[in-house]
């Protein structure tokens, strides 16, 4: 029965990233810290589509994706949901984050360790300033 609290307890989070082994990889690194990845999803507006159907605690976001980017998708979600989580991995810099929401922003290649801490500090509401990794 226990098992089954903690399950229902644990942080629910959204991954999206058009890089397959990218996307698989944050899967498999929050999973074994204990995050649940209730969704997966490959462009901004699936990222929109997902965090509006689904709810999670946090959604973890790369921003240089094909169609709709993950600029699209922070502004939308930040837009419809102010206390949106979101936490930003990836290589594209150019992107004009002084004008994003995001609760942090890693970029890759990053340590999994503080990803995993910072992950779950933010889904827990344990701090709420942007961080750049």
């Amino acid at each position: 029965m226990s098992d089954l609290k903690n399950q229902k307890e644990r942080i629910k989070a959204i991954v999206v990233d058009d890089d397959e082994d990218s996307s698989d990889s944050i899967c498999q690194a929050l999973e074994i810290g204990g995050i649940n990845v209730i969704g997966k999803g490959y462009d901004g507006e699936q990222a929109y589509q997902l965090y509006k159907t689904l709810n999670p605690d946090v959604l973890i976001l790369d921003m240089n994706m094909p169609n709709y980017d993950g600029g699209y998708a922070l502004e939308k979600i930040t837009q419809d949901y102010p206390d949106a989580k979101i936490i930003v991995v990836t290589a594209y810099t150019d992107y004009k984050f002084e004008k994003a929401k995001a609760s942090a922003i890693f970029t890759k290649p990053y340590d999994f360790e503080p990803f995993l801490d910072t992950v779950k500090k933010i889904a827990l509401g344990q701090t709420q300033s942007a961080i750049i990794k």
